[in-house]
């Protein structure tokens, strides 16, 4: 149905790497999430990995996966911070359409958990709703579909991200 990859961008618990399954298989394309990768690349949960390597050098090393993943066409799930590399989300673009899955940050909450726990790449008081102020735009500027998620199922995300990318009006 696509010749390229489709990326899902978004904050953190929006549920990229759920509707990325259903997506790969609607698509039959292979699904990747690039937070596993990570963490099987560095042997350690992502809080583990931050917790012990800083913010910057995390950074660093989920750039280095981004840039690092086949490129084959694929249906990929980001880390939430993925947005913060210029270099992994200009490759991200070059293999196919960036969408990004919106919640706003209230409807978040209750699907994070504890942030310390995560691995959530934020500063030392910043809580959810300083996190959507300051990524928010970044998303907003790089996407190519912006796909509003609030009081749908994974499944009805899959059918419009699909009949948006089919319609070639959006990417």
């Amino acid at each position: 149905m696509i010749a390229t990859s489709v990326t899902l961008i978004g904050m953190p618990g929006v549920g990229k790497s759920t509707v990325g399954v259903l997506l790969a298989k609607k698509l039959a394309l292979p699904f990747v999430d690039t937070d596993l990768l990570f963490q099987v690349r560095y042997g350690q949960p992502l809080q583990k990995l931050l917790t012990i390597s800083g913010r910057d050098a995390f950074l660093a090393a989920e750039e280095e996966v981004l840039l690092s993943l086949d490129p084959t066409p694929t249906v990929i799930a980001t880390g939430g911070s993925a947005i913060y590399s210029d270099k992994g989300i200009t490759a991200l673009k070059s293999r196919g359409p960036l969408v990004w899955l919106d919640l706003p940050w209230p409807q978040l909450l209750p699907r994070l958990g504890n942030l310390d726990q995560r691995g959530v790449v934020r500063g030392a008081d910043e809580e959810i709703a300083d996190l959507a102020i300051a990524r928010l735009p970044l998303y907003s500027a790089v996407a190519d579909l912006r796909i509003a998620v609030e009081g749908f199922t994974p499944s009805e995300i899959v059918m419009t991200i699909v009949a948006r990318l089919s319609s070639g009006k959006d990417p």
